[in-house]
């Protein structure tokens, strides 16, 4: 997650033996970045060790809408696959509050 302010938040995945309480590596960040006192986003990035780019699952996109509205997502591989969305297409239909 890239703050407004340049400020940079990493994340990873923290998975368990009970899969439904894994948290992706995208709400770790953002949730690094909020407790920081981060309201505001750029950008967002995916690093994936996939063959192809990978956008946020659905969970983190509503979580991703939520606190950082339309920012562009860029999902790139380790050999160098990149796609660029923005939240947007990704959830075109948020549930928002």
């Amino acid at each position: 997650m890239e703050a407004d302010d340049g400020r940079i938040f990493g994340g990873c995945n923290v998975e368990n033996a009970t899969y439904g309480l894994t948290v992706c590596a995208e709400r770790v960040a953002i949730w690094k970045a909020l407790s920081e006192g981060v309201r505001k986003f750029r950008a967002v990035a995916v690093v994936t060790g996939a063959e192809k780019p990978t956008p946020p699952c659905g969970a983190c996109r509503q979580i991703l809408w939520e606190f950082a509205g339309d920012v562009p997502v860029v999902s790139v591989t380790e050999t160098g696959g990149r796609r660029l969305y923005t939240m947007s297409e990704l959830l075109p239909e948020p549930f928002d509050l």
